[in-house]
């Protein structure tokens, strides 16, 4: 079963376009960034975007600062609603079920679609971001934020750790789509619910008078991947992140559980 849904996910011409359109925006502000010569200030712009003139070897960062805040969420928020919701107006869930497949193993081979999507998208982006990096920008010794060199070994090593801390920030996000995908027959209903979620977290993050609940949201964290680019490494803020969104999968993928198994399907 796993097998064939990874097989879907991955003939789908949608799954492609979406991991091509996140590529190429960060190529897209690359050029521009190199055309014109001028880069946001520290502190301005998607994190690590001023420094990568310096060195291209921290475009595959930049990159991922650029998409992680609207664009990747978007595509996560889409996938993830589509898992249980599109079977469902296709008329094809019930057919699955009717097979000797259980529903809780249908529901983990649709989780390993959109964990094998979040994954795939930043590795891609972060590996296409480097390509572009390198002709643009070139290669030359690398300084930490915290202005203490790093050596190849080293910036790969933390470049790693940001795709894996993304990657997982994003699973919190994937689980409340799926589990809002069990709960509609209607894809877009699921991926609005999704996004309202993150749109909302993201609002909630920006007022003070919420500041008490923020470090509780799903976005909270998401762009402290830069503490992975100091020397030393600030592990604080970084696990924090990763104990929130444990919480948030461990919530919604019981909830989408609870609910899947218990549903009376008739799509």
């Amino acid at each position: 079963m796993i097998r064939v849904e990874l097989a879907k996910l991955l003939r789908r011409p949608r799954t492609w376009v979406t991991i091509a359109l996140l590529s190429g925006l960060p190529v897209i502000v690359g050029i521009f960034v190199k055309a014109s010569g001028l880069a946001p200030r520290p502190g301005e712009g998607p994190a690590l975007l001023s420094e990568v003139l310096n060195n291209g070897l921290l475009f595959p960062a930049a990159a991922l600062a650029i998409i992680l805040p609207l664009f990747l969420p978007i595509a996560v928020s889409v996938i993830g609603g589509d898992t249980v919701a599109g079977e469902a107006a296709n008329g094809t869930l019930r057919y699955l079920l009717t097979r000797p497949v259980g529903r809780s193993r249908l529901l983990t081979a649709k989780l390993v679609t959109v964990i094998t999507f979040i994954f795939l998208a930043v590795i891609v982006v972060a590996l296409v971001a480097l390509a572009a990096g390198v002709v643009l920008f070139g290669i030359s010794p690398l300084s930490s934020i915290s202005a203490t060199e790093l050596s190849p070994f080293q910036t790969f090593v933390r470049t790693m750790l940001a795709i894996l801390y993304i990657g997982w920030s994003m699973l919190g996000l994937g689980a409340i789509a799926l589990f809002a995908s069990t709960r509609t027959d209607s894809p877009l209903a699921a991926s609005l619910a999704t996004l309202a979620a993150f749109v909302g977290s993201q609002v909630l993050d920006l007022i003070e008078a919420t500041e008490s609940i923020q470090p509780f949201l799903p976005t909270h964290y998401w762009l402290r991947f830069v503490d992975f680019y100091r020397d030393p490494i600030l592990w604080r803020d970084v696990t924090a992140g990763a104990i929130v969104q444990l919480v948030y999968v461990a919530v919604f993928l019981g909830a989408a559980w609870a609910n899947f198994t218990t549903k009376d399907v008739t799509s």
